[in-house]
């Protein structure tokens, strides 16, 4: 048994901290996490963490540095107040897309980023849906990464599914439709893209039936929203009834909520792991409660992957 559970919250994700500290019956630990005057962030854990077993909750989401600073110097302050253990829960791991050298001169950010994490002093780390599981290894220190397809499964099983095929924006992100797809005992299509031009990519085919049908885009991330309006025009070109998408993490980045307002996309399904924009077609997930019990399993030494088997 490690000492007394206690939650100490960044700026990114308050909202989702304070689900997570009510689902748990914990308060979350006072402390100050502001900027001195020249930008530069600053911490103050304003309480007493000797002993304890510290979670961290903070998202690396945009703006990512100003997250990612907050997260490595509050890691640093408890580790410097005695904390017994300390638990980076980083629901959003931003700079996860760099995961290798796909060219020369390139830096593998997901790597290097995990090694500050693990400088600063963290013991383990809980997060939810790597891009790229092996990212996991990068860490040299244990690493809970939570499967988001059991969620989104979850979401939608009840809800009218009648005449609905999953749908894969591209090949990578089949895997994760496909898991959704045979949880809901539904079809899988895929949109099949092609190299254009040295630097174009374009949704050219769909590989599937999805004439008549309504059509549920699943990925991990929507970033600008540019692949999912693409692949939402070309699945009504092959005949969908209306297209629909869902999301574990929603950066909605530049004018992306405006991009799909503007779109065909009936709808957009996100989990809260980045706090969620306000629009008429966004729809959000809580991922509190599954966080608070992760948690709990690992503050009591239990096992996490009864709850969420790891790819």
């Amino acid at each position: 048994m490690q000492g007394e559970l206690k939650l100490v919250s960044g700026n990114a994700n308050r909202v989702l901290a304070r689900e997570i500290s009510e689902h748990l019956g914990i308060r979350l630990t006072d402390a100050d996490v502001g900027r001195f005057p020249d930008g530069e962030v600053n911490v103050h854990i304003k309480e007493t963490v000797r002993g304890a077993d510290v979670c961290v909750i903070q998202s690396t989401c945009p703006p990512v540095n100003d997250h990612l600073m907050e997260l490595l110097l509050i890691i640093d302050a408890l580790k410097r107040a005695s904390a017994e253990r300390i638990t980076a829960v980083i629901p959003y791991y931003g700079y996860a897309r760099q995961d290798r050298k796909h060219i020369g001169r390139v830096p593998i950010s997901a790597k290097l980023v995990a090694n500050m994490i693990v400088a600063a002093g963290a013991d383990r780390v809980l997060t939810l849906d790597l891009p790229a599981g092996q990212i996991q290894g990068f860490f040299d220190i244990p690493v809970d990464n939570l499967r988001g397809d059991p969620i989104l499964a979850e979401y939608f099983r009840h809800q009218n599914l009648e005449n609905t095929v999953i749908v894969a924006p591209d090949v990578g992100a089949a895997k994760r439709a496909r898991a959704v797809a045979e949880r809901l005992e539904l079809p899988l299509a895929i949109v099949e893209k092609s190299r254009v031009s040295p630097t174009e990519v374009r949704a050219l085919n769909i590989i599937g039936d999805v004439k008549g049908k309504r059509a549920l885009l699943i990925d991990d991330i929507l970033a600008t929203g540019g692949t999912v309006i693409e692949a939402t025009n070309l699945l009504l070109e092959f005949g969908a009834r209306e297209v629909s998408a869902a999301f574990i993490h929603g950066v909605f980045a530049g004018d992306a909520v405006a991009k799909l307002e503007a779109s065909p996309v009936k709808r957009v399904i996100v989990t809260n792991t980045i706090p969620v924009p306000k629009s008429p077609k966004i729809e959000a997930i809580s991922v509190g409660m599954l966080l608070a019990e992760t948690i709990k399993r690992i503050h009591l030494q239990e096992s996490v992957s009864e709850m969420f088997p790891h790819y």
